[in-house]
């Protein structure tokens, strides 16, 4: 496969991610609620969510950024139910990584695969990490 051909190949799951954004409904009676913006591009991602013992156990996102920032909010509202703030703050830790070179978040957000491309654009990590980074400033106010 070339390189134009990966590239469009990558090109074309992010923008699919990105036009597939789970959990965007308003969260009724949230328990927690945050954003985060990005300061280089101005993305925001705002999160609302609702625990049952340390778990989320619903979860709601609006999104406002760029494609990989809305794939990334894709990824993770696919896999954030269920999850732990533990979990949460792993995947912060294991994604910043990997957006410098290290491995790929293991399932249930294996699908950050597609975005290792954006290891070359430093200046697009922080809307990447949003989702996840939002959800974990939410988690901190427990």
């Amino acid at each position: 496969m070339s390189d134009a051909d990966l590239f469009k190949l990558y090109a074309d799951r992010v923008l699919a991610l990105a036009a597939a954004i789970p959990h965007t409904e308003p969260l009724p009676d949230p328990a927690l609620r945050a954003t985060k913006r990005a300061p280089l591009c101005g993305s925001t991602v705002s999160v609302a969510l609702r625990l049952e013992g340390a778990r989320i156990t619903a979860f709601s996102q609006t999104v406002h950024a760029c494609a990989l920032g809305q794939a990334s909010a894709a990824i993770f509202g696919a896999g954030v139910i269920g999850r732990s703030r533990a979990e949460v703050q792993a995947l912060c830790e294991t994604l910043a990584a990997m957006l410098k070179g290290g491995p790929v978040p293991a399932a249930p957000f294996a699908d950050y695969e597609v975005l290792t491309a954006a290891r070359d654009y430093p200046n697009r990590h922080a809307s990447i990490l949003l989702a996840p980074e939002a959800t974990l400033a939410a988690l901190s106010a427990v």
